[in-house]
């Protein structure tokens, strides 16, 4: 029998023996990924339920709120500058420095006003004492109203240069026009002051308002007393204001108008603070989805949506924040439910359980 197979094969030409050698390769190829992807497939598990909160898509008339920025500023607030030459010789006050009416910020020293006054002061009296001596004559019949007009002329003019006198004196010691805080110091005893020149500057930090450039639009429906709402960032407030001021013409450059805005009392509030102003425009129908649906990854935007119970990411376009919600420009359709939390961990075509929740819209800007 075997002397038999040998010779079979013996009569087996080389191209049959590898045609017969390909087919038996195919073959436990073939065998192999079959077992290799019933392995695979027994590996992946089913995905397991879910369970998530979902939100209903639907388009809501939302008031638009245009934000104008704008800064804080005093109802009170000045330059002090010197009104004559002199030498600082007293400054009392330092940066931050609480003062009342009335009290004292500066005192410069000018010698040469002092002696003016002196000067004036005797040559008033010089002419009072000419002036009686002169009406004494004329009772005399040794004088004549004419020199006792002059005598008169004379004592009103010396009179007049003493009031100058003190004035310009008074002007060497400067005291606080209203109760207020130090919010510069240019100078320090020693310097020399002159006409004009910066010394101090004082404000009334308890009464502020926002001065803001309002659009020549939106200027038009603003009244006196309006009541608006601003927020100021740097110390976290959001507070209620009223329109106090507002100028008669816009500027012709900007097309804007200068609005002023007073604010109530708050020890937070600092002079200079940025500020936006929310002013109301037109309604717009859009869609507003929980910002924390929104998943960001990369330059991508991306939801989840309920679809047959099934999750299903979709790619979105989004807008602008309103409070906790964010407008989607493109992706959604009012109706459509969208996880909202539990979705760090969810997968495309995972099964879902899900929970409504609602939300609210609690504020609006453009």
């Amino acid at each position: 029998m075997k002397t038999l197979q040998k010779a079979h094969m013996k009569r087996l030409s080389p191209h049959h023996i590898a045609v017969i050698k390909f087919a038996l390769f195919i073959a436990l190829v073939v065998t192999g990924c079959r077992q290799q992807h019933e392995t695979r497939t027994k590996e992946i598990p089913e995905l397991p339920r879910a369970v998530v909160q979902v939100f209903t898509v639907k388009t809501e008339n939302i008031p638009l709120m245009a934000e104008i920025p704008g800064t804080v500023r005093p109802i009170q607030d000045v330059v002090i500058a010197a009104k004559v030459t002199g030498t600082i010789a007293e400054i009392p006050v330092e940066l931050g420095y609480r003062v009342e009416k009335g009290d004292l910020l500066l005192k410069i020293s000018a010698g040469e006003l002092a002696a003016q006054a002196l000067r004036a002061q005797a040559r008033l009296e010089q002419a009072r004492r000419n002036l009686k001596r002169e009406k004494e004559l004329l009772r005399q019949d040794a004088s004549t109203p004419e020199t006792v007009k002059t005598m008169e002329d004379m004592y009103r003019v010396a009179k007049a240069a003493v009031e100058e006198a003190e004035t310009m004196l008074g002007y060497t010691t400067i005291t606080a026009p209203f109760d207020g805080v130090i919010t510069r110091k240019y100078v320090h005893a020693g310097d020399l002051a002159t006409p004009g020149t910066p010394l101090l500057e004082l404000e009334n930090n308890m009464v502020f308002q926002v001065e803001a450039w309002v659009p020549e639009s939106l200027a038009l429906n603003l009244h006196a007393g309006d009541e608006m709402t601003v927020r100021i960032q740097a110390a976290d407030l959001e507070l209620s204001c009223r329109l106090a001021e507002m100028a008669p013409a816009a500027d012709p450059v900007s097309r804007t108008t200068l609005v002023k805005f007073s604010l109530p009392s708050n020890p937070l509030v600092r002079s200079g603070q940025f500020a936006r102003i929310m002013l109301p425009q037109d309604s717009v129908d859009t869609i507003l989805v929980p910002s924390e649906a929104v998943l960001t990854v990369g330059q991508m935007e991306k939801v989840f949506v309920d679809r047959d119970g099934k999750a299903e990411m979709r790619l979105v376009q989004t807008g602008g924040r309103i409070g906790e919600m964010v407008k989607i420009l493109a992706g959604l359709s009012s109706g459509e439910r969208i996880v909202v939390k539990s979705m760090k961990n969810l997968r495309n075509g995972q099964p879902l359980q899900p929970e409504t929740v609602q939300h609210s819209v609690t504020d609006t800007r453009d």
